[in-house]
């Protein structure tokens, strides 16, 4: 199978770079895949959990806005946050989805605050895939 280059990087730093088999990214419009060969294009990310596969042990990465950037080198994420899935704190993520419902309740405008819904839906779903069955994943 043909490899991709792949790199995914946060504001502190290159968290992850290599060649892999295929990455599957949280986009803002639904999950992709991408691999060797894929058609250029940009998208957003939504909250989520990007899966690096190759060889060995699939790498799972907690990814917070940013872009993905497909082109002939490969792709590049540049995310708001990136870090390893074990490394995400359970409480840290409650917090988040607390803020997430303090940002829904303040919202001014139908516009806003379906933003911040869907901010919130995300993180809840994150929440479940890291953490099933706990309080904050499952908190309406």
């Amino acid at each position: 199978m043909a490899s991709l280059p792949f790199e995914l990087v946060s504001p502190e730093r290159l968290v992850f770079s290599g060649a892999v088999s295929e990455v599957i990214v949280p986009g803002a419009e639904g999950e992709f895949g991408v691999m060797a060969g894929h058609a250029p294009f940009i998208a957003m990310l939504k909250p989520g959990i990007l899966t690096i596969k190759g060889d060995g042990a699939d790498r799972r990465y907690f990814v917070r806005g940013g872009f993905a950037e497909v082109n002939a080198a490969g792709l590049t994420i540049l995310a708001e946050e990136a870090k390893p899935a074990e490394e995400i704190d359970a409480g840290a993520l409650a917090q988040h989805i607390k803020d997430a419902e303090e940002d829904v309740r303040d919202a001014t405008s139908d516009e806003a605050r379906q933003r911040a819904q869907r901010q919130l839906d995300d993180l809840r779903q994150v929440a479940l895939a890291l953490h099933p069955g706990a309080p904050a994943a499952t908190a309406h």
